[in-house]
C-alpha cells in the first residue's frame, strides 16, 4: 500500500523549489549589475574595439619525387602581405597605404598593381574599345585625357596629397580594393613572397599599418630547374570561371596545375586549407590568433621516372641535335627539336620522357610575366610541346618489325624465304629502295633477319602486297599503333594510323595499292608518337605480350596512406576521358617468328652492314635495333627504336630528331642512355658514327 503524502510535505518541496528560484534570481541581477554597471564601461569599449575574422591556413602543395625519393617539385615557406578592412577614416587608410608602398619600394618588393594609367607622363596602358568600355565603368568622360582621369580617382579616393608619385601608390591599392573587394574577414593580398627585412619592418612598425597582416604561404619550387618539364608540367593563377566553378575549394588567389602531372593529379595535389581566428582591433591591430581547423597537405606524387636517367637523357637529346645541326656526322642538318623516351620492359613504367628544347616550371608559379610568356609563345621550336605524347611522326624503317610480323603470321612469307631485291619494285608506282638510290642496285637475296638488318625497302614492299593493308593495319593495332597509350598524362594525342578506314576520313579515292607499299615501310597515313612507338618496340621485346605505359610508381597521402594501382588506373582514366577495350585480341608470335625478327634487329647493332654497327660495335651489352628516315615534307625525321640487353630485355628506347636526316644518328641518343642505365663508362664506348660511310646510311 502507497505512502499518502500529507499537506505539510507538499508544502516544504514548494517552499525548497521557490528558495532555489530567489537564489538563482539573485545571483543573475549581481552578475548583470556587474556586466552593465561595475565594469559596463570597459566592457562596452572591449566591444567596440574587438573584432574577430577568420584566416586560411594553406594546405601546402604535394611533393612531386622520382622513383628514388629525389624532390623535383616541392613547396617553400614564403610571407605575404595581406589587407584587410578596418573601421578608420579615409585619411587613415590612404596614409597606411602610402607607407606600406614606400616600405615595398624601399626593399624592392613586387605587387600587384592594375591600374591602367600610367605617370610621368600620363598614358593609359588599354586602348580602343577595352579603354572606352573601362571609362564607363568607372563614369569618367569618354573624351577625357589619361591625366584628367587620373586626377578623378584622386578625388573619388579623397587623396590629399599633391605629390603625383604618393597619387600613383594609394591609387594602386585603393583602386584593386575598388575592383576586387576586401572586408574585414576577406583579404586583399597586395604582394607575395616578400623579404625577411620588409616581414621584419611591417612587423615592427604593425600600429603605422591598419588592416595590414603577414601571412605565411607555400609556393611552389621546381628543384632541378627544367628537368622532367614537360612531366611535371606547370602551375598557374586561377582565373575567374574555374573559380566560379571551384568556389568552395579555392580562392581567388589560389594556383592550379595546367599541365603535366600538376594538372591531371591536381585533386591529389592540392592540399586542404585550415582556419586561424585572428582577433583585431578597429585600428587593424592584432590582439590574439587561434588554430580552429589543422592544414592538411596534399598527396606526394612518386613518379617512374629516375632523375639521374632522365638528366641523361635530356643532355644525350639537346648534344645530339646540336651535333646534328653543326655538322658532327660530316654533313650539316637544320634540325632543332626532338624526343626520347625509355620503357621498363616488364612494368611499362617511363625510366625517362625527355622533350627538346625544355621550359622552366618556375617561371610560371604566381603568373608568367608577359615577356617570358611571349619568349616561349613566339619560338618556333614550340618549348611547352611535349614532344612525347603531343606530336606524331611517320615511323619510316622502324615500322618494317610490324610489316614482317604480320607476313609471318599470315604466312604469306617463311623466316627461310629469300625475296631478290633488284632495286626498282615492279608494281603500283614502282618505288625503288633506299640502296638502289645510292648504289643503282638492289640488296639481292635477302630472308626476313637480313631485310631488317639491310631496312631493305623492297623486301617489305613485296610482303605488304602479299598481306594488303587490312592485315597489316590490324596487326599494327596489335602493338598499340594509333591508339592512345593512356599514359597518366594530358593532352596525349592518338595519332594516324595507315588503313582504308582512315583514308576515308581524308580523301573520296578508293585505297591504291601503291600506299600499301609507302605503309609498310612507315609511310602513308602512318603517324605516331614516339611513346607509341615505345610501346611497340617494348611490346616486341617483351615475345607479344602487351606492355603498357605508366609514369605513376603510386601516390602517397598525408595520412600515411597509399592509393592501390586499381585506384591511381581509374583516377587517371577518368580525368583523361579513356575507356577500357573489352575483349581485346592479343597479339601471338610464334617462337622461331619472333626469333627471326628480333635476329634482325640485333644484327642491326652488332654486325657489320647493321645501320647502327658504327654506334654499338664497342658496346659491352647486346643491343636489339631499328635506325629509321621519315620524309615528312622537306625534312627527314630521324629514329632509333631499340631494346637491351638483347638476350633478357630490360628497357626500350625510342630517340627521334626532327630534320635530323638519318637514324644512325640518333642512335648515339640511345646508346648514352643505356650506358647509364647499365652503369658503364660512356667515355670507352662513344666513337663518332661519322666514320660511317655516308652511303652506308639508310635514307
Amino acid at each position: 500500500m502507497s505512502k499518502r503524502i500529507t499537506k505539510e510535505q507538499i508544502n516544504l518541496r514548494f517552499n525548497i523549489v521557490s528558495l532555489f528560484v530567489y537564489i538563482l534570481g539573485i545571483i543573475l541581477i549581481i552578475q548583470l549589475l556587474n556586466l552593465q554597471i561595475i565594469h559596463g564601461d570597459e566592457y562596452r569599449e572591449q566591444s567596440n574595439t574587438r573584432l574577430t575574422r577568420i584566416s586560411k591556413i594553406q594546405g601546402s602543395r604535394g611533393d612531386i619525387v622520382d622513383r628514388t625519393g629525389n624532390v623535383l617539385a616541392t613547396v617553400r615557406i614564403a610571407y605575404d602581405v595581406e589587407l584587410y578592412k578596418t573601421n578608420i577614416e579615409t585619411a587613415e587608410l590612404n596614409k597606411a597605404i602610402l607607407e606600406l608602398m614606400n616600405v615595398l619600394e624601399k626593399n624592392q618588393e613586387n605587387y600587384t598593381d592594375t591600374f591602367p594609367i600610367k605617370i610621368n607622363p600620363f598614358e593609359f596602358t588599354i586602348v580602343d574599345e577595352e579603354l572606352n568600355k573601362w571609362k564607363e565603368k568607372n563614369e569618367i568622360e569618354k573624351d577625357a585625357s589619361a591625366e584628367e582621369a587620373f586626377y578623378k580617382f584622386k578625388e573619388k579616393y579623397k587623396i590629399d596629397s599633391n605629390n603625383i608619385e604618393e597619387i600613383r601608390k594609394i591609387i594602386t591599392i585603393r583602386y584593386r580594393i575598388t575592383t576586387e573587394g576586401y572586408s574585414s574577414t576577406k583579404s586583399l593580398k597586395i604582394a607575395t613572397d616578400i623579404k625577411e627585412e620588409t616581414v621584419a619592418e611591417l612587423s615592427e612598425k604593425n600600429s603605422n599599418f591598419a588592416g595590414i597582416n603577414i601571412v605565411k604561404d607555400s609556393i611552389r619550387t621546381y628543384t632541378s630547374g627544367s628537368l622532367a618539364s614537360h612531366i611535371l608540367g606547370y602551375i598557374g593563377n586561377i582565373n575567374e570561371d574555374e573559380y566560379n566553378k571551384l568556389k568552395d575549394t579555392y580562392d581567388r588567389d589560389d594556383s592550379i596545375g595546367r599541365t603535366g602531372i600538376e594538372s591531371l593529379f591536381e585533386d591529389y595535389l592540392k592540399g586542404n586549407d585550415g582556419e586561424r581566428q585572428i582577433d583585431m582591433s578597429v585600428d587593424g591591430t592584432i590582439t590574439a590568433e587561434y588554430i580552429t581547423k589543422e592544414a592538411v597537405a596534399g598527396s606526394t606524387i612518386v613518379l617512374t621516372i629516375d632523375a639521374n636517367l632522365q638528366k641523361i637523357a635530356e643532355e644525350a637529346l639537346e648534344n645530339n641535335i646540336n651535333k646534328i645541326a653543326t655538322g658532327g656526322f660530316s654533313e650539316t642538318f637544320d634540325t632543332k627539336t626532338g624526343a626520347v623516351v625509355v620503357l621498363k620492359i616488364d612494368t611499362g613504367e617511363v625510366l625517362a620522357m625527355a622533350s627538346y628544347p625544355d621550359f622552366e616550371p618556375e617561371k610560371f608559379v604566381g603568373g608568367i610575366n608577359q615577356t617570358d610568356w611571349n619568349q616561349y609563345r613566339d619560338d618556333e621550336r614550340k618549348p611547352l610541346l611535349n614532344r612525347v605524347i603531343q606530336s606524331q611522326y611517320a615511323p619510316g624503317s622502324i615500322f618494317k618489325m610490324v610489316t614482317a610480323t604480320a607476313g609471318l603470321e599470315t604466312g604469306a612469307i617463311t623466316i627461310s624465304e629469300k625475296i631478290n631485291d633488284t632495286g626498282v619494285y615492279p608494281y603500283a608506282h614502282k618505288p625503288v629502295c633506299w640502296y638502289y638510290t645510292n648504289y643503282h642496285r638492289g640488296h639481292g637475296y635477302l630472308n626476313v633477319s637480313g631485310a631488317i638488318k639491310n631496312s631493305c625497302n623492297y623486301y617489305f614492299y613485296e610482303v605488304g602486297n602479299r598481306i594488303g593493308i587490312d592485315t597489316l593495319s590490324k596487326y599494327a593495332k596489335y602493338f598499340g599503333l594509333g591508339e592512345k597509350t593512356g599514359i597518366e598524362l594530358p593532352s596525349e594525342i592518338s595519332g594516324s594510323l595507315a588503313s582504308r578506314e582512315t583514308k576515308a576520313k581524308n580523301s573520296d579515292i578508293e585505297w591504291q595499292l601503291g600506299e600499301t607499299l609507302s605503309a609498310a615501310i612507315g609511310q602513308s597515313y602512318n603517324s605516331f608518337t614516339p611513346l607509341q612507338i615505345a610501346k611497340y618496340i617494348a611490346t616486341l621485346a617483351n615475345a607479344g605480350e602487351e606492355v603498357n605505359p605508366t609514369i605513376i610508381k603510386t601516390i602517397l597521402n598525408s595520412d600515411g596512406t597509399e592509393e592501390t594501382k586499381e585506384d591511381i588506373r581509374k583516377y587517371a582514366s577518368e580525368k583523361l576521358g579513356l575507356t577500357e577495350e573489352e575483349n581485346k585480341e592479343k597479339l601471338e608470335i610464334k617462337p622461331e617468328n619472333l626469333e627471326a625478327i628480333l635476329e634482325g634487329m640485333r644484327s642491326v647493332t652488332g654486325e657489320t652492314g647493321g645501320t647502327a654497327y658504327g654506334v654499338f660495335r664497342n658496346f659491352n651489352i647486346e643491343v636489339g635495333g631499328k635506325t629509321g628516315s621519315a620524309q615528312a615534307g622537306d625534312n627527314v625525321n630521324a629514329w632509333f627504336a631499340g631494346f637491351a640487353p638483347f638476350e633478357d630485355p630490360e628497357i626500350a628506347v625510342v630517340v627521334m630528331v626532327e630534320n635530323g636526316s638519318h637514324g644512325s644518328y640518333t642512335a648515339e641518343v640511345a646508346r648514352d642512355i643505356m650506358a647509364e642505365y647499365f652503369g658503364m663508362n660512356s667515355q670507352n664506348i662513344q666513337e663518332s658514327s661519322a666514320a660511317i660511310p655516308y652511303t652506308e646510311i639508310e635514307r
